[in-house]
């Protein structure tokens, strides 16, 4: 009986049906479920590195790129050509000269969506302009072997051909719109605006935002009146107040740092937000920023970002503005950009910060190169979108070799930081005037299931070394 009994136990404790009863299966169990990762799951320190003035068609005539799907057209339509068309020509990332990027210039360049103006817009060759600027200079490229290390990473990781530039004009607006989604010349920050700052500032050149010497001015355009012919009429002291995206940083205690070569830039956008700039006095005679965010999180310094990585104090999210001389800038530059961004880029794929970054890299305004492609130019607001320029997207999540054909603007980065820190849009309450609202997320051009690609360094003629030992006071941007 003893024997028996421990038997038929042991029996209970193998089967859970008892002695002599058949086997059963034990109830499974639903594990619980995972989500699938995203943009919020995996990235934790986006970089917004900004270059200026060009266009897919002139920076991107990347042989590979074109045959991955790349829209990149060889010839524009000229309507002071007799054949209508021209072709364009190489030339060097460095040039005597620069185009007029000027709202008007964007008129005259898209003529009412026929994209054959690009002639006429004015060029600019500093007497004694030796050579001479060549006819038809807005109908160029810019040879392979200047810009290889742009190609490298386009061609390895998310090249956008549909990135718009938001605004209709040059550098000033167009960095408003990179921290802010918006130009909106609004003194008081929750007092819109329909007047947005369309150009950059006047002389003295570089002098722009709340410290901007007394009758500096910036046009405005009325973003209600939808000729633009005759809207452009007004204008503005260059010290605005209204939400950014660094306040919905701010509130949620997510880190942040603008790297600029200069504090009272056009290419420097947090001078111009009053309640960022906190500047030292009543506007128009202020001379410094003092407030607590331009303390804190703007640094005039941009090649400070190299030491910040490899220090292991990177803030969540960063915008890194270069010096002219590295600026990609027509007559500006010394054609050492793609060296620059190679720096950065190498700097954080070299680093701890690889395996949840993204990179962003873009070029602020077309710069009067040509484009074929019509911008997408709004029906309710008379200076949306402008023409397109070039999209790098690097990150370990980033789609290899891959072509966005999908439609991104400047809000698109935005959404992205948004979407990646689970923010919301900059403003609601007035979203029409905010360029996140409307805009996508770029989530076309991520992988968030695939393997982390592997970094390899991006090949460059210069190395961060360069930039870290460079002596060279920062040389201003254009004043167009």
């Amino acid at each position: 009986m003893f024997w028996g009994l421990m038997v038929c136990a042991a029996c209970v404790l193998a089967d859970l049906n008892g002695c002599g009863g058949s086997s059963r299966t034990a109830p499974s169990i639903t594990p619980p479920s995972v989500p699938p990762p995203s943009a919020a799951t995996s990235i934790q320190h986006v970089i917004v590195i900004v270059q200026e003035n060009r266009t897919p068609d002139n920076l991107f005539q990347d042989p590979v790129l074109i045959k991955a799907g790349a829209d990149i057209a060889q010839s524009g339509k000229n309507l002071n050509s007799p054949t209508g068309m021209t072709t364009l020509a190489p030339t060097s990332l460095v040039t005597n000269y620069d185009l007029s990027h000027a709202h008007a210039a964007f008129l005259k360049t898209y003529d009412s969506g026929n994209m054959d103006g690009a002639s006429r817009i004015v060029v600019d060759c500093p007497s004694p302009c030796t050579p001479a600027a060549p006819a038809n200079v807005e109908y160029q490229f810019v040879q392979a072997s200047d810009v290889q290390p742009y190609y490298t990473m386009a061609e390895t990781y998310a090249f956008g051909d549909r990135m718009f530039q938001t605004n209709q004009g040059p550098s000033f607006p167009a960095h408003q719109f990179l921290l802010s989604g918006t130009s909106m010349a609004s003194t008081q920050l929750n007092v819109p605006s329909n007047l947005w700052a369309a150009e950059n500032t006047t002389n003295p050149q570089n002098d722009a935002g709340c410290t901007a010497a007394p009758g500096v001015i910036v046009q405005v355009i009325d973003t209600t009146n939808m000729n633009p012919l005759t809207n452009e009429t007004q204008h503005v002291y260059p010290c605005f107040d209204h939400p950014t995206l660094t306040d919905l940083l701010d509130q949620n205690n997510i880190g942040w740092t603008y790297y600029t070569p200069s504090a009272g830039s056009i290419w420097t956008a947090p001078n111009a937000i009053s309640h960022v700039c906190g500047p030292n006095a009543t506007p128009p005679n202020a001379t410094a920023c003092t407030g607590s965010d331009w303390v804190n999180h703007v640094v005039l310094n941009q090649t400070q970002i190299l030491t910040d990585i490899s220090a292991g104090q990177l803030p969540a999210v960063s915008w890194v503005i270069p010096d002219g001389q590295e600026s990609d800038h027509a007559l500006a530059n010394t054609g050492e950009g793609p060296s620059w961004v190679a720096s950065v880029v190498n700097a954080i794929g070299g680093s701890q910060y690889w395996a949840n970054s993204a990179i962003i890299i873009l070029w602020d305004d077309w710069g009067g190169w040509y484009d074929h492609v019509v911008p997408p130019v709004s029906t309710t607001n008379s200076y949306e979108m402008g023409f397109r320029v070039p999209l790098i997207v690097v990150s370990p999540f980033a789609k290899a070799a891959y072509i966005s054909h999908v439609q991104h603007d400047f809000g698109s980065i935005l959404k992205f930081i948004e979407t990646v820190f689970k923010l919301p849009t900059i403003n609601p309450s007035d979203a029409s005037a905010y360029a996140d609202s409307s805009a996508d997320d770029l989530s076309d051009c991520f992988d968030f299931s695939q393997t982390p690609l592997t970094f390899k360094t991006i090949p460059a003629p210069l190395e961060a070394a360069h930039f870290l030992n460079d002596k060279r006071p920062p040389t201003a941007p254009d004043n167009d």
